[in-house]
C-alpha cells in the first residue's frame, strides 16, 4: 500500500511522521519549490505535544520554542479577565504549551522525512480513481503517478476537496488577522506567558517564540478581501492599537514591517464526509477552523496520529469511515465553540457585560475543558 499526501504543512508533514514510524509507504506532493522559513509563530498545546512526543520530535521542539506556563485573557490595559496558571496541565500531561515560530517547527519535521519522500515543485492538478483499487494523481507539469490512496493535506483552499465535494465552502467570520515576529525582549512575568488583550472590537496577542524574538497577532474587523499596502500597515496598527497597553505599542514598533501579514480569518462549512473511495481529507483541508482556541494546528496533528493508527493493519472500504468516527465530534465541538469566541470578543455593544461574564466563569470549568481538549484516546 502506498500513499500520496497532498500538501507540505503541519498536517501533510506530521502524517508522514506517523507512516514513517508506523512502516507505511507513502510520497509527499507540495507545491512551492522551496519551502522557506515563512509564517509566524503557533500555539502546540498538549495534546499536539502528545502526538509529537510519540513521533520522537518533542525534545527538538522544546528547544527550539518557548514553554508557556501561564495564559491571560485580558483587557486592552492588561486587566487580567482569565489567568490560567498550567502547573496541573503540566502535572497531567507532563508538558504544558509550547509557542513556536512556524517555520522552526516545519524544520523539525522536515528534517525526519527521507529526502526521496518528498518532491517540491509538484502543483496538484486533480484525480482519477482507477477501477476500485488505485488513485491517478494528476499534476500541473504534466505528470502523473499511481497510488493506493490519497490524501488531501493541502489547507482551507483544498484542491482535493474542491474536486472531491464541489459544493464545499469557507464562511468569512468578519475579521481580519495581521501577524508578525518582533525583535522584542518581554520582561520577566511574560516570558512564560501567553497572552490575548481584548479591546472594543479589536484584540491583540503576543509571546515570546525564542529569544529576543516575541510573536503577536493583531485581529479586527474589516471587510473582506482587502489588501495593505507595505509601507503603512505598520502605521496603521500603531494607530489601531494605541489605546492598549504601551506594550502593545512596542512589540508593533519593533518589528519589520515589511514581514507582517494579513489573512482574513474564515472556516470551513462542516463536512458531512471527509472521504470519498480511496480519497480522504485532514487537517485544515476537512474542517479548517478559526483560530480562536489555537487548535487549528493541533487538530491536523491529531488527525495525523488518528488516522496512521487507523491504516496501520491496512486499507479497507471502512478505514477512512473508522477515522472520521474518531474525529467528527472534538472537532465540530472545537469549530463552534471558536467560531463562538472569535464574535464574543468583537462584541459591538456589552463589552463590559462581556468582561464581567468571562470574569465570573469558574476556574475549575475552564479547566475541566481544557484538559478535555487536551486529551487523546487510544
Amino acid at each position: 500500500m502506498k500513499i500520496a499526501i497532498i500538501g507540505a504543512g503541519i498536517g501533510g508533514l506530521t502524517t508522514a511522521l506517523a507512516f514513517e514510524k508506523l512502516g507505511i509507504d507513502y510520497h509527499i506532493f507540495e507545491k512551492t519549490p522551496i519551502i522557506k522559513p515563512v509564517g509566524a509563530g503557533i500555539w502546540l498545546a498538549p495534546n499536539a505535544l502528545q502526538v509529537y512526543d510519540w513521533l520522537g520530535v518533542y525534545d527538538a521542539l522544546q528547544d527550539c520554542g518557548n514553554s508557556i506556563d501561564r495564559i491571560t485573557i485580558g483587557t486592552q490595559d492588561l486587566e487580567p479577565l482569565s489567568d490560567m496558571q498550567q502547573q496541573e496541565v503540566q502535572d497531567t500531561f507532563g508538558y504544558t504549551t509550547i509557542s513556536i515560530h512556524r517555520a522552526a517547527l516545519l524544520h523539525v519535521l522536515l528534517d525526519k522525512i527521507p529526502n526521496h519522500k518528498i518532491s517540491l515543485g509538484k502543483s496538484f492538478q486533480k484525480f482519477e480513481p482507477l477501477k476500485t483499487d488505485s488513485v491517478q494523481v494528476f499534476f500541473e507539469d504534466q505528470s502523473s503517478y499511481e497510488f493506493d490512496l490519497l490524501l488531501g493535506a493541502d489547507g482551507i483552499h483544498s484542491k482535493v476537496r474542491k474536486q472531491l465535494f464541489p459544493e464545499s465552502n469557507t464562511r468569512y467570520s468578519g475579521q481580519t488577522c495581521w501577524r508578525g515576529v518582533s525583535e522584542y525582549d518581554l520582561t520577566a512575568d511574560f516570558e512564560q506567558r501567553g497572552v490575548e488583550l481584548w479591546g472594543d472590537q479589536v484584540r491583540f496577542g503576543f509571546t515570546k517564540i525564542a529569544a529576543h524574538k516575541v510573536y503577536w497577532f493583531a485581529v479586527a474587523l474589516r471587510p473582506e478581501n482587502q489588501k495593505d499596502s507595505p509601507n503603512t500597515s505598520k502605521e496603521q496598527l500603531a494607530t489601531t492599537y494605541a489605546p492598549f497597553h504601551p506594550m502593545v505599542g512596542e512589540i508593533i514598533e519593533a518589528t519589520n514591517g515589511k514581514n507582517i501579514m494579513r489573512n482574513d480569518i474564515s472556516d470551513l462549512i462542516p463536512l458531512k464526509k471527509w472521504f470519498q473511495d480511496r480519497i480522504c481529507l485532514i487537517g485544515d483541508a476537512a474542517h479548517a477552523t478559526t483560530p480562536n482556541m489555537g487548535q487549528g494546528g493541533a487538530q491536523a496533528i491529531e488527525d495525523a496520529y488518528y488516522l496512521a493508527r487507523c491504516l496501520q493493519k491496512g486499507f479497507d472500504v471502512d478505514t477512512f469511515a473508522q477515522f472520521q468516527e474518531k474525529r467528527a465530534k472534538k472537532v465540530a465541538s472545537i469549530t463552534k465553540q471558536s467560531w463562538t469566541t472569535g464574535k464574543m470578543a468583537h462584541w459591538k455593544y456589552g463589552t463590559r457585560f462581556r468582561n464581567a461574564l468571562i470574569k465570573r466563569i469558574p476556574e475549575k470549568l475552564v479547566l475541566k475543558k481544557i484538559m478535555k481538549l487536551y486529551s487523546l484516546k487510544n
